[in-house]
């Protein structure tokens, strides 16, 4: 037992249970103390961490729990970097990111070469040195854009693909510094290097994306795989030092090789988000914070000229890189201000330039004092200059990413709507639960939080005892799946003496829009159950519904094979299922491959233009040789057949003996029964009347693709 008077309350403090507490009460009272003077919260964590650190009242020493949650911190920034981009915008503009991080990397290399020669009276090598820790940058604003919804903004992503051009070239300069600085230079270290670096990117961009879906596949526990995902993070972050890189960009690239398998709506997402934004990246920030010495900035003239020279060149050199980026791609200034703001805060790279050139000792003074590489001044220019930079970033990223926020905000409020986007899920397994509602998650829109619905039906003869209770456990597992990923699920309990019965009333009662309907993952589909589904419920309930039988997690889903009948597009419903599918091109990053005929594909290629994802488009019409798509499948593949019902334009005798086909040859793949809304709101079948008005009201929220229901219905009105 501890007494009160053995505990020791001298500074710094050495209890970790004290010095953690307080860290966590400052993680906690920082935002809320700022917000209203509208500070983002990153400069209060570092500046809390000014105040408590070494150069401050020394409340506590940066030991290395901090340097270890910091780095923890840092790494998860680029983690998070690379796993919230969009693969399939990161491909299109890999140009535009290409120029941008030349842009950034040369201009603050000129600048800051010019500068410390003929400025500060630096020699080369060491103005080389001082000017690539202005090229590189780090991320600290990223959480910002994050928050506020705009991570997936054209600007942030080519921001992102820059950050990893400039930061491995500023890096690798560094590197040859310093060899040249200690005599290492070689060929063969030129080979190491390259070879190196090589192994290190196929690994980790080749061999972790088939570790992840083979451990996803085995393994659905929910602490397993974030520790999974931790441990990935960690070793690419581990390979990248082993190559002579810096660990930065092993965890970027390790965010890039999960992208896929970590859908942005999963609740895996949601809790790597949580966590990292909650407890490392603050650490991260208050670790930086304690690096600050401001009374060396009072003791020296030196320090503080130097000090601010380097403010200057980096920030004036990073503003031009995003004005001739603007310039060239002719973007928005709003833009303009997202790439500044993100590009301009130095931390984690420049750290590691000015303590690797500070550590390297060139000789002796007359007086006997070691010349370095990197003097002191600046070292200590270094820290204030980091401070000033995380500052205007925070400032400039959290206004640019709130206009652009709000742009498109108004962008998605230009069509008035008088429906509600609401999903049904039926369910009455549990085994299948997570699936059907995490399918239901990545075909929603971004802004539906409460149209989603969890139903079970018991017959009225079986009420209560097991049988209500089983089904309350099984509703209550669909809402503990769906808050894991922040969306909520409405649970309905109902009697009924028909299932089908329950399920209509259900959709009218709750103006349902989608409905999911799944399959157990060891069951097939009979030609019985489609007929009396077709009869009972397809015809019935106005809403487009998806048959999804899992036979794998949907995360580890590489592609999707969606055929699509002839004459889809004059069909009411083809707006509202394309809208889902794309969603799930967008939610999980994998490749759409649509098979179908030359005007059908028309269409998409129309919508594709616009909204681009990861697509391939085929041309498929003859049914009657549908098998010839088994040669298409593979094992990670799911097939989406979108189908039709008798006298409607797509419908096609073949459809048939779908079920009997996906028995035999598609069994081992996860595949969903697509059946589009028939009939308008009012029932009609007005094709031309109808599908303008419901198309555009149910695109209303939906995150950028408003523009896909305006597209549609103007090919109809064209027709």
């Amino acid at each position: 037992m501890i007494l009160l008077s053995e505990l020791n309350f001298s500074l710094p403090l050495e209890n970790p249970v004290l010095i953690f507490s307080i860290i966590l009460f400052i993680i906690l009272f920082t935002p809320i103390l700022l917000a209203r003077l509208r500070i983002p919260q990153l400069i209060g964590l570092i500046l809390a961490g000014a105040l408590i650190g070494p150069n401050g009242l020394y409340i506590m020493q940066r030991g290395e729990s901090i340097e270890l949650f910091g780095t923890v911190g840092l790494l998860y920034i680029m983690f998070l970097a690379g796993l919230e981009i969009d693969l399939g915008d990161f491909k299109k503009n890999s140009r535009k990111s290409m120029v941008f991080g030349m842009f950034t990397f040369l201009i603050p290399m000129a600048l800051g070469t010019l500068a410390g020669m003929y400025v500060l009276g630096f020699s080369v090598p060491t103005s080389v040195l001082l000017a690539s820790m202005f090229a590189s940058h780090t991320l600290i604003a990223y959480p910002i854009v994050s928050k506020l919804g705009v991570a997936k903004n054209r600007a942030v992503n080519i921001t992102v693909g820059g950050t990893m051009i400039t930061d491995t070239l500023a890096l690798l300069t560094l590197a040859v510094i310093v060899g040249m600085s200690t005599g290492e230079i070689s060929t063969q270290f030129w080979i190491r290097l390259g070879l190196s670096v090589l192994a290190f990117g196929l690994i980790v961009l080749l061999v972790f994306p088939i570790i992840g879906r083979w451990f996803f596949k085995r393994f659905d526990d929910n602490i397993s795989q974030y520790i999974f995902v931790l441990g990935i993070v960690f070793m690419g972050a581990f390979l990248a030092e082993a190559a002579g890189i810096e660990a930065i960009i092993g965890a970027f690239l390790a965010g890039l090789a999960l992208n896929r398998l970590i859908p942005h709506t999963s609740p895996l997402m949601n809790r790597i988000e949580f966590v990292g934004n909650a407890l490392f990246i603050p650490f991260f920030l208050i670790g930086v914070g304690m690096l600050i010495d401001f009374a060396s900035f009072v003791e020296d003239f030196e320090t503080i000229f130097v000090a601010i020279v380097m403010t200057i060149v980096a920030t004036v050199s990073k503003f031009l890189a995003a004005w001739f980026t603007q310039k060239t791609f002719k973007f928005s200034s709003i833009e303009r201000n997202l790439i500044f703001g993100l590009s301009n805060a130095q931390a984690a790279a420049t750290l590691a330039a000015v303590l690797v050139g500070y550590n390297i000792v060139l000789g002796e003074s007359p007086g006997g004092e070691p010349i370095r590489l990197l003097n002191e001044s600046v070292l200590n220019g270094t820290i204030l200059m980091i401070l000033v930079t995380c500052t205007i970033a925070s400032f400039v990223t959290q206004k640019g990413a709130q206009q652009q926020a709000a742009a498109e905000a108004v962008e998605g409020a230009d069509v008035e709507t008088d429906i509600e986007e609401r999903i049904l899920i039926p369910i009455n397994n549990i085994e299948n639960v997570e699936e059907l509602v995490n399918l239901s998650i990545t075909v929603k829109s971004k802004l539906n939080r409460s149209g989603l619905y969890a139903l079970n039906i018991i017959d009225e003869h079986h009420a209560g005892g097991v049988v209500e209770k089983n089904a309350r456990k099984i509703l209550n597992k669909a809402t503990v799946v769906a808050a894991a990923t922040d969306n909520e699920v409405q649970e309905l309990l109902r009697y009924d003496l028909n299932i089908v019965n329950g399920i209509n009333n259900v959709v009218r009662e709750h103006k349902i829009t989608d409905m999911i309907i799944g399959l157990h993952q060891q069951q097939g589909i009979s030609d019985t159950f489609l007929g009396n589904l077709t009869e009972g419920i397809l015809t019935k309930c106005n809403t487009t519904t998806l048959i999804y039988k899992p036979f794998q997690p949907l995360s580890t889903i590489k592609r999707y094979i969606i055929v699509v009948p002839n004459n889809a597009e004059r069909e009411l419903g083809f707006p509202f299922w394309l809208i889902r599918a794309w969603n799930i091109g967008k939610n999980t990053g994998a490749k759409l491959i649509f098979f179908g005929s030359n005007s059908t594909l028309a269409f998409l290629k129309e919508v594709h233009a616009k909204h681009p994802i990861e697509a391939e488009f085929h041309v498929f019409t003859d049914w009657s040789d549908f098998l010839i798509l088994s040669r298409e499948v593979k094992l990670d593949d799911n097939l989406m057949i979108v189908m039709s019902r008798r006298h409607y334009p797509s419908f096609n005798s073949m459809m048939a003996k779908i079920p009997n086909y996906l028995n035999r040859y598609f069994k081992e793949n996860n595949f969903i029964l697509v059946y589009p809304i028939q009939l308008g709101v009012d029932g009609s079948r007005d094709y031309e009347a109808s599908n303008a008005s419901v198309a555009d009201s149910l695109l209303e929220g939906l995150e950028k693709l408003d523009e896909i229901g305006k597209t549609i219905t103007g090919m109809f009105r064209r027709k």
